[in-house]
């Protein structure tokens, strides 16, 4: 694109911001409105505030104007990630009304999508743009007030009173203050608190927040506190039922910074904003005029982003880190106040992000895992890391659509969340189970006993809302149990149809698996036909956790090949090693350091390096196809934190590795 064309700009959601924004648009210099979609579009007076604008009739219909360049989305709170994606899988680049998406976990789902795309998408934090804030910023990075201390930041209205008709107070539209205006002070003391190190955001160490919830269940006023690495201490505040002073304090070592009604800058139509630095007795006002519309300058941040072929903000305004670093402050104050919205439990969410009907792919390799009767995914997804339903249907979503049918969980992990996410999961999905490969876990240390396998069944099967595992793993051994115990209390789960293909050790030893496959030879019993063991290109020095076992090393190649014995091997890419976080000078790592640092492991390390360059991947997808390249049976557990963590991950699944590099690989 020209830099003398203009953007030509459609709306979605012609509500009071979009229409405000409307006016920004008129008022830029690089974008023209040229459409505006509504579901409604015969609503009388609906076009009076978008001059000159056509009205589409559906969001859909304007996703696909092809005289539409770029969108904004400004719809509730609870569509803006749907349509952002919908409209960067239509090819549109997208500016998101605030806050972008939910949280931060959607939120990175929404830039992944498009730097897939190669669109630009950005969050409609307005003021961040206006002069006013560089001057700010500049005050601090010069030591005006000395050094930062303390940051005051709020923003709050009244509503007056209880609206149940309204978005504000509805839980179910992600109501309440802090996903409304709480986003505001946030951004503002993270880009603060960054500008006293010279940086453009730092994210605070910790987060601690109160809130009032109202009769709906959403924040009517709430308070959050912040601290910084730097010492730097920030107290912020919103309200959709108190209204605040709505000023901006930076308290320094030397003076402070007050700045009345910050958001607004100058004024929505321009004007002068005045900084005040007062220093004891001293006041000192510096005034900012601009006769510009504030919404017009992240207009023009948004076109001069896409003439110069950017797919996110440049400083001041928000990029990818940024917008999801504020969100995941937003996370963490509504999970210390009990804030949760009913659109995010499993009983509203019963569709991908992108608003559509989960359903089952073919793109991941499907394999024949002796002793179960279905196919299963070349590699399965463990989801211990995320803190609710919400976060972690956007992994299993997309692991499923992309052909994943193996799913780990275990009775131990988080407390029983991650079987009660999965059951929410599969059932809110209507996810046919016989298409499942279920991984289940108990006995863990120090629980390790052989009675403990039914009762700990009993409450995983009901978390996981079935009747049965596919594949039953006892977490841990304990050798000071004879090993029949162990097979014959699996041998009476499976007679039970409570596990209904394989069972196995998990962090077993070669001598006990043999032991306990003798045993129910003698016994007329279901021997142990999987195991779960760490397995990667390097090999474990140290175990991970106590009674953690690897099956990496010569000795443990040749017993599985011998006994086709399938691994269900965890850390399969070595927890970071073959990434930039490991080298033989980089030892601030001391979990990779100690597990993996060994002159053998670094030679594998620099060979799968040389190897990615010729492959044009990474070493980490090395590391993974070589797992999977085995002669024996292997389904890797990998436990992405994000989708664009998972695709990069179900990518080493197409890398076929011949018998010669595996060979050249090992050294």
């Amino acid at each position: 694109m020209s830099s003398e064309q203009q953007i030509r700009w459609g709306i979605i959601g012609p509500g009071t911001i979009a229409r405000t924004f409307a006016e920004g648009i008129a008022h830029s210099t690089s974008g023209k409105l040229v459409a505006i979609a509504s579901r409604n579009p015969d609503k009388p007076g609906l076009g009076e505030g978008f001059p000159g604008a056509r009205i589409v009739k559906g969001y859909e219909a304007l996703l696909a104007d092809e005289e539409v360049d770029a969108v904004y989305v400004a719809t509730p709170h609870i569509g803006h990630a749907e349509w952002a994606i919908k409209a960067i899988r239509a090819g549109k680049h997208v500016l998101i009304e605030k806050p972008m998406a939910l949280s931060a976990f959607d939120a990175d789902v929404v830039f992944h999508e498009a730097k897939k795309a190669g669109v630009f998408v950005g969050e409609a934090y307005m003021y961040r743009f206006h002069p006013q804030t560089a001057r700010i910023v500049d005050l601090v990075r010069e030591g005006a007030i000395g050094e930062v201390r303390l940051i005051r930041s709020s923003f709050g209205f009244d509503m007056g009173s209880f609206r149940p008709e309204h978005r504000l107070f509805a839980n179910d539209m992600a109501g309440g203050g802090i996903l409304d205006v709480g986003g505001y002070p946030v951004s503002m003391v993270r880009m603060l608190a960054g500008a006293a190190e010279d940086k453009s955001f730092v994210e605070p160490v910790t987060v601690s927040g109160v809130a009032h919830l109202g009769q709906s269940g959403v924040d009517e006023w709430a308070s959050a506190v912040l601290k910084f690495e730097s010492g730097i201490i920030a107290e912020v505040s919103c309200s959709i039922m108190a209204q605040q002073d709505n000023t901006l304090r930076i308290i320094g070592s030397k003076g402070r910074i007050e700045v009345k009604d910050f958001w607004f800058a100058s004024g929505r139509q321009g004007g002068v904003g005045r900084i005040e630095i007062i220093k004891g007795n001293e006041r000192q006002t510096v005034e900012v005029e601009e006769k510009r519309y504030l919404y017009s300058f992240e207009v023009d941040a948004v076109g001069e982003a896409i003439r110069t072929g950017q797919t996110e903000f440049a400083f001041p305004g928000m990029n990818a880190a940024d917008s999801i670093g504020n969100l995941r402050v937003l996370d963490r104050w509504r999970a210390s106040v009990g804030l949760a919205y009913g659109v995010e439990t499993a009983a509203k969410r019963i569709t991908n992000i992108a608003g559509e009907v989960v359903r089952a792919g073919n793109s991941i390799p499907k394999r024949r895992i002796p002793g179960l009767d279905k196919p299963a995914s070349a590699a399965a997804l463990g989801f211990e890391f995320f803190p609710n339903f919400a976060a972690a249907s956007l992994t299993l979503d997309a692991f499923y659509e992309a052909g994943g049918n193996v799913f780990d969980t275990a009775y131990i992990y988080a407390g029983g969340k991650t079987e009660s996410i999965f059951g929410d999961w599969h059932t809110s999905r209507g996810v046919p189970r016989e298409e499942i490969v279920l991984i289940g876990k108990g006995a863990h240390s120090p629980l390790c006993y052989p009675d403990v396998i039914a009762r700990q069944l009993d409450q995983s099967l009901e978390r996981l809302k079935t009747d049965y595992v596919d594949v039953y793993f006892m977490h841990r051994d304990n050798p000071d149990i004879p090993v029949g115990e162990f097979v014959d209390a699996m041998d009476a789960e499976v007679r039970r149809g409570r596990i209904r293909g394989i069972f196995g050790g998990s962090n077993w030893n070669r001598e006990r698996m043999d032991e306990a496959a003798d045993y129910a030879a003698k016994n007329g019993k279901i021997a142990p036909a999987a195991l779960s063991n760490n397995f990667s290109l390097a090999e474990m020095l140290d175990p991970i956790w106590a009674g953690c076992v690897a099956a990496s090393d010569a000795d443990w190649k040749r017993w599985l090949n011998e006994r086709q014995i399938p691994n269900f091997a965890w850390s399969s890419q070595g927890r970071g090693f073959f990434t930039e976080r490991a080298g033989r000078d980089k030892r601030d790592d001391e979990e990779i350091v100690r597990v993996w640092y060994s002159e053998r492991n670094f030679e594998r390390r620099d060979r799968a390096i040389e190897l990615a360059k010729k492959r044009g991947c990474s070493p980490i997808h090395i590391a993974l196809a070589y797992v999977i390249a085995q002669p024996f049976p292997v389904v890797p557990l990998i436990g992405p934190r994000t989708v664009a963590e998972l695709e990069d991950s179900l990518s080493a699944l197409q890398i076929e590795l011949s018998d010669e590099e595996v060979r050249w690989l090992e050294g």
